[in-house]
């Protein structure tokens, strides 16, 4: 898993919206392009995040209504990575910073996103092979034998 890298893996539908924008306009183009998370951009830079779990943990739960500016609820800073830092890396700071979406970004333009699901799929497609590998070695020792 050390040798893939965030560019390999990461998402490139990326929506970003401004900060005024409405939580509800924010969902509507969410469910729109079926993705989770929508970043929050001041001045078209990159500010903050705001994900599904905002939805419920600051939306739904506190009772805001729809018209809420997505700044008010957005996660902030904006925690981000390297396209060219390694999915282990992404693995750690998501771990770390307690996340599950890790905006991926080249010089200081948001290019993707990472998310767990990315790094569950390359684990287990990486599991995969590994097994493959280990099974086709201990085929060919018993036809050796």
């Amino acid at each position: 898993m050390n040798s893939t890298f965030v560019n390999q893996v990461m998402s490139k539908k990326v929506l970003t919206l401004d900060k005024s924008v409405s939580v509800q306009e924010a969902a509507e183009q969410m469910k729109k392009l079926r993705i989770g998370c929508v970043i929050v951009t001041k001045d078209n830079k990159p500010v903050g995040i705001i994900t599904e779990r905002d939805f419920v943990t600051k939306i739904a739960a506190e009772g805001r209504p729809l018209f809420t500016e997505i700044i008010e609820v957005m996660s902030s800073p904006l925690i981000t990575i390297d396209s060219e830092e390694t999915i282990w890396e992404a693995s750690e700071l998501m771990k770390e910073k307690q996340i599950h979406k890790l905006p991926v970004r080249d010089n200081d333009e948001i290019t993707g996103i990472v998310t767990t699901s990315d790094i569950v799929k390359i684990s287990s497609v990486g599991s995969d092979s590994e097994m493959r590998r280990i099974c086709d070695q201990i085929l060919l020792r018993m036809k050796n034998e």
